[in-house]
């Protein structure tokens, strides 16, 4: 039999490997996370039908005489470039700017590696891919505001589901009080420990016979029913600006851990036809119950809440690999370390080389279809001309059966 029809056979073989992975990559052309695949041929062995013989005296070497027996698949590439962003609207679909990998959890302890980030929360709270496997990452310690180092499960506990109250520890006053009036009251709702709402009124006196002095007052409610009372003064200067206050740090309330502070740095005492104004915030609240999830550029999970609070929950792990081409495509756009690839080196988002997370995003598919056809007509005609070698090889056997008719 002819070597050119098995180099031929070869050739078919391996050019149909070619336009498989070129037909994978077309079909996956908007799978978000897809990454394309190229294929490279190589040489394969040749018959030596005579070795090469070295110079000698009176005559010269000869090179050696070698037939090749076809060709196979050299390599298999994947491209790990970034590709285009696309924005969906969804908070739960992210993409990474940059180099890395979601990290998910796989069997056992073990971790699986995508570029693919559209996630969502599972009826337990979990944030998962549509396969179901959960998003890995850090979560954040509320008690010692620190965030834990373990690498865990994304997940909404239920201590998550709401924002624990803040006592008021502050009040700010901004306004002025009119340095020709008399009389002026306002009143704020404050929280205590246990995010109970307490009324507090302020009644600003001016002293008489006293051009810069006031008279300050301030009445509440107890929790036993009764009324509790605190007073003080507050001195201007001869041009209007605070100069001295003390009832900033004399209010304590039943309820509260810490005494009540009292900032009147912002009043003044400027004339104002006798009509004072002021402005009055303090810095507690509520509980409150979570109604929103968002998470920013460094992957940080964030929980909003109704009293207008929020609070770090957790935080998305990103990995990197020294090769990751050497990764193995596990499907579904699933990526697993290999022996090639390196161990997987596990950081977060914006630092080091890792790049930034991109919310409500999807990263599309790096295949280039331009290149894909192109490379699909090299294909076709490489194909097509090793059918002919075995047509013409065929038509050689046949002259040769023919010799004896």
């Amino acid at each position: 039999m002819l070597r050119s029809m098995f180099s031929a056979v070869s050739g078919l073989r391996n050019h149909q490997t070619s336009m498989d992975v070129i037909g994978h990559n077309i079909a996956n052309v908007n799978t978000p996370g897809f990454k394309r695949s190229r294929v490279t041929f190589q040489e394969a062995l040749s018959q030596n039908m005579r070795g090469a013989s070295r110079p000698e005296a009176g005559r010269g070497g000869t090179n050696p005489m070698q037939v090749g027996l076809g060709m196979n698949v050299g390599t298999i590439d994947t491209f790990h470039t970034q590709g285009g962003l696309q924005g969906t609207g969804r908070i739960t679909d992210l993409a990474i700017d940059g180099e890395g990998f979601f990290v998910l959890r796989g069997v056992g302890d073990s971790h699986l590696y995508t570029r693919a980030g559209s996630f969502g929360w599972d009826g337990s709270g979990m944030l998962v891919n549509g396969a179901g496997q959960i998003v890995q990452g850090q979560r954040f310690d509320p008690i010692t505001e620190t965030w834990e180092q373990e690498i865990t499960n994304i997940r909404l506990h239920g201590e998550d589901q709401k924002a624990p109250p803040r006592a008021t520890e502050e009040i700010t006053f901004s306004g002025n009080l009119a340095a020709d009036g008399d009389r002026y009251i306002r009143s704020i709702t404050i929280f205590d420990n246990l995010g109970r709402a307490r009324d507090i009124t302020f009644t600003f006196t001016k002293d008489e016979g006293v051009e810069q002095q006031w008279t300050v007052e301030a009445v509440w409610d107890n929790l036993d029913g009764s009324e509790g009372k605190a007073e003080g003064k507050i001195i201007f200067s001869a041009s209007g600006l605070i100069q001295e206050s003390t009832l900033e740090t004399t209010v304590g309330i039943d309820g509260f851990d810490n005494e009540l502070q009292l900032d009147f740095s912002a009043v003044t005492q400027y004339a104002a036809k006798g009509e004072s104004y002021m402005e009055l915030t303090q810095d507690g609240y509520p509980h409150g119950d979570l109604v929103e999830v968002s998470i920013d550029t460094g992957g940080v999970v964030t929980g909003v809440y109704s009293n207008g609070s929020s609070r770090p929950l957790s935080r998305l792990a990103l990995a990197t690999f020294t090769n990751p081409e050497g990764l193995t495509n596990l499907g579904h756009t699933l990526f697993g370390d290999s022996n090639n690839s390196g161990p997987a080196q596990i950081g977060l988002a914006g630092q080091g080389s890792l790049g930034s997370i991109s919310p409500s995003s999807l990263e599309m598919s790096n295949v280039d279809l331009a290149q894909e056809f192109t490379d699909m007509i090299i294909t076709q005609r490489g194909f097509q001309a090793n059918s002919r070698i075995i047509t013409t090889s065929d038509e050689l056997l046949q002259e040769l059966v023919n010799l004896k008719r």
